[in-house]
């Protein structure tokens, strides 16, 4: 089945046209009815993503998509990211098996290293041990879902202290809650990825669109090695975009919020950048990254995604830079009801590029 969903990070950014800033509150409150929205019109995901800044408002992701589970009935819903390297697996795990039980079984886990790196001297951690940190902290958290009770000894000796038969509680209402590992650029973590048998879902800003082909062509090579037991071979996208009523309503729409968020919130180590418009029209054409336009152009787009990487889901970020709610909740409508329906009856019996393990295994033998 071909996936469709919407995903924010619930960045304060100041209006473009009015200059004032939302309160957290006011993000707080439309992140939960654009989950609400969503569900409404029949996506399959509604994530939301963590950042430790004032400008944005999901320092405590699973607080907010415990909320969102109470509003929403069929939704699943994600972290999108964790930023798996500065947390507690242990925490982590907790938080989002109770999440599970609180929503029916919708919950998931998309875990990463983080780019933006303000948690690490927030919770203590070095950057120095950034790959360590998350290689560590995965393979602990694969083992908490998988087993209880758990004993565990961090490899290296530094990560966390070790756990003996250590009773992990609550379960998870799924009989495998879904983790995902979230990667940008780097075909080592493609790599790592379907080592772990886990689905990867990859972030795309702006560039090309073919720009990070190499990582679902590791991922699938080493997923047809690997046989991982009970593997998930599935490939996401993560990108920005915006489904308007047509391609230009789309761009004007889009535009000045998403240039005013990538001078605000993009910024790491304090640099944002300017997008000019002539930029952002090309990027937003065929060959660029982020998926904008009409429901027609967009499905077009996603249609090339699935394409060039053998997508199974798509999870587009349409907010970004503090899209007036009106316009952003219209847009997860759009999606939910003219392209999400059209992707599914394209796409929804296209054969998987990976097999599963047991397929996988039978044309072993």
């Amino acid at each position: 089945m071909f996936e469709v969903g919407a995903l924010t990070f619930g960045e304060v950014t100041t209006d473009p046209t009015t200059g004032v800033m939302p309160s957290p509150a006011q993000r707080i409150h439309e992140t939960i009815e654009q989950a609400t929205v969503a569900d409404e019109v029949g996506l399959d995901v509604f994530g939301i993503g963590e950042h430790h800044r004032s400008d944005f408002i999901a320092s405590a992701t699973s607080v907010l998509i415990a909320a969102a589970s109470q509003v929403t009935k069929q939704i699943r819903l994600a972290s999108a990211v964790t930023v798996l390297s500065s947390d507690d697996p242990v925490r982590v795990w907790e938080q989002y098996a109770t999440i599970d039980q609180l929503s029916g079984g919708r919950a998931e886990i998309m875990a990463g290293r983080g780019s933006y790196t303000e948690s690490f001297p927030l919770f203590g951690y070095s950057l120095n041990d950034y790959d360590e940190l998350f290689d560590e902290k995965l393979a602990l958290l694969l083992q908490i879902r998988d087993h209880n009770p758990v004993t565990w000894t961090s490899p290296s000796g530094r990560t966390r202290a070790p756990l003996v038969n250590a009773d992990i509680s609550p379960r998870a209402l799924q009989d495998q809650l879904p983790i995902w590992q979230a990667v940008g650029g780097s075909p080592a973590s493609a790599v790592h990825a379907a080592q772990a048998g886990l689905p990867m879902i990859i972030a795309f800003l702006v560039g090309p669109i073919q720009a990070h082909q190499a990582m679902s062509q590791y991922y699938r090579m080493t997923a047809e090695r690997a046989d991982a037991p009970g593997a998930d071979y599935r490939i996401g996208a993560s990108v920005h975009g915006f489904v308007g009523k047509t391609s230009q309503s789309a761009r004007d729409t889009m535009y000045p919020s998403f240039s005013r968020g990538m001078r605000e919130n993009n910024h790491q180590r304090g640099v944002g950048f300017d997008i000019p418009r002539a930029a952002f029209d090309a990027q937003a054409g065929p060959g660029g990254m982020p998926v904008v336009g009409s429901p027609q152009e967009v499905i077009d787009k996603i249609m090339t995604y699935h394409e060039v990487y053998g997508i199974n889901r798509i999870m587009l970020q349409m907010g970004f830079g503090g899209v007036p709610q009106k316009d952003h909740l219209e847009a997860i409508e759009l999606l939910g009801t003219e392209v999400a329906p059209v992707l599914r009856k394209e796409l929804g019996d296209a054969p998987a590029l990976i097999p599963t393990n047991s397929s996988a295994t039978e044309e072993k033998k």
